[in-house]
């Protein structure tokens, strides 16, 4: 029985250790639980294909996390894990005409390759709000039915809890690697060694600190997020599509009138948890203007997590140079709820010696590092 020992637990890690417990490794969680974990504070918008970013090896990622997202949903639930956080409910991306017609085309471009889109149409405003109630009256929208919401707390809880009932192991405590030569046989936490065949960095934001005793700079770094937690006083908010508004913000309601709005994206702020007058008021700022409705709803709170950052935008995976039994994978940034879970299948693939699903040459993880 081949071992896994894998760092992080945010939805990466979780997904890796979830996919590795599967085949039936002996496999161990290891985690500190730092502050901020971006995972645990998003709610992501999993709708790939009408995004304007033109990189093909990003779309490849992240058109295959969705579709992978019904196969995974459905195992879960198998294992009892009903409570994932995900749930079908389409999109309406609420933008000035000029931009909906860049995203009509692209949308019906991409169709042809994605039929898990499900059906695409150009709506009034009007028709709009019919979807969703506090959309403004000046802008109409492009609905796509094959897009989802997904709590990301309750998706790495779920995929954690799946992983211990086959077997898999967690830890708290914070991880340092072992090394004898060129080889890593496990990590030092709470003051004992566990060893293991095969170690797999997923620490997102903070997996730099790992790879500093083995001489190596990885090219992580964070970038901080503010998200708005509020409280709408109609409860019927459960099947109301996600929302895509203007400058890069979203509205995504849940269940029982919760509804998340966000977010940032600072760079350069590091790990400052603060939340920040002008961060809010961006959020609130771009939002209400194409969801004047919103600003009825109660803000509950507001808070901060750090997105793992990439100088080329694009995630690595792959084994780390000269170190055969040592894998990592990271830097999906805004896009981890999207192609979290798939790209953790993957990670988990690799680790075990399996074929991959993907063309690792497009992520490659050499590049991530500078010695």
């Amino acid at each position: 029985m081949k071992s896994l020992l894998i760092i992080g637990s945010g939805i990466l890690g979780a997904s890796a250790a979830y996919h590795a417990a599967k085949t039936g490794a002996s496999v161990i969680l290891v985690d500190r639980g730092d502050k901020g974990q971006a995972t645990g504070a998003a709610a992501g918008i999993v709708c790939p294909w009408i995004s304007q970013r033109r990189n093909k090896a990003w779309y490849g990622l992240a058109k295959n996390g969705a579709k992978y997202y019904p196969e995974l949903i459905c195992e879960l639930e198998a294992l009892g894990e009903t409570d994932t956080g995900y749930k079908q409910v389409g999109i309406v991306s609420i933008h000035e005409d000029s931009k909906l017609d860049k995203m009509e085309q692209k949308a019906y471009e991409r169709k042809v390759d994605a039929p898990e889109m499900g059906d695409v149409k150009r709506l009034s405003s009007e028709e709009t709000r019919k979807l969703f109630p506090y959309a403004t009256e000046q802008y109409g929208a492009l609905w796509v039915s094959g897009a989802a919401r997904v709590d990301g707390k309750a998706m790495r809880d779920a995929l954690i809890s799946a992983a211990e009932k086959l077997g898999a192991r967690r830890i708290t405590g914070d991880a340092q690697l072992v090394i004898e030569g060129s080889h890593v046989v496990g990590v030092r936490v709470n003051e004992r060694e566990v060893v293991a065949d095969r170690i797999v960095s997923a620490g997102g934001a903070w997996a730099a600190e790992l790879f500093k005793p083995l001489g190596l700079d990885l090219d992580i770094v964070p970038q901080k997020a503010q998200i708005l937690q509020l409280q709408a006083e109609d409860p019927a908010t459960s099947d109301w599509p996600v929302a895509m508004v203007p400058y890069g913000q979203y509205i995504v309601p849940f269940a029982n009138g919760r509804i998340v709005a966000g977010a940032t994206h600072e760079n350069g702020a590091g790990f400052d948890e603060k939340l920040t007058a002008a961060g809010i008021h961006h959020i609130l700022d771009k939002t209400l203007e194409a969801a004047p409705g919103l600003g009825q709803t109660e803000l509950v709170q507001a808070v901060t997590g750090f997105r793992p950052a990439t100088t080329s935008a694009l995630p690595f995976i792959g084994q780390v140079p000269n170190y055969p039994n040592l894998f990592a994978a990271n830097g999906l940034g805004a896009s981890g709820l999207t192609a979290g879970p798939y790209l953790g299948k993957q990670l988990a693939k690799l680790a075990l010696g399996e074929p991959v699903d993907i063309d690792l040459s497009l992520y490659q993880v050499a590049d991530a590092f500078k010695s």
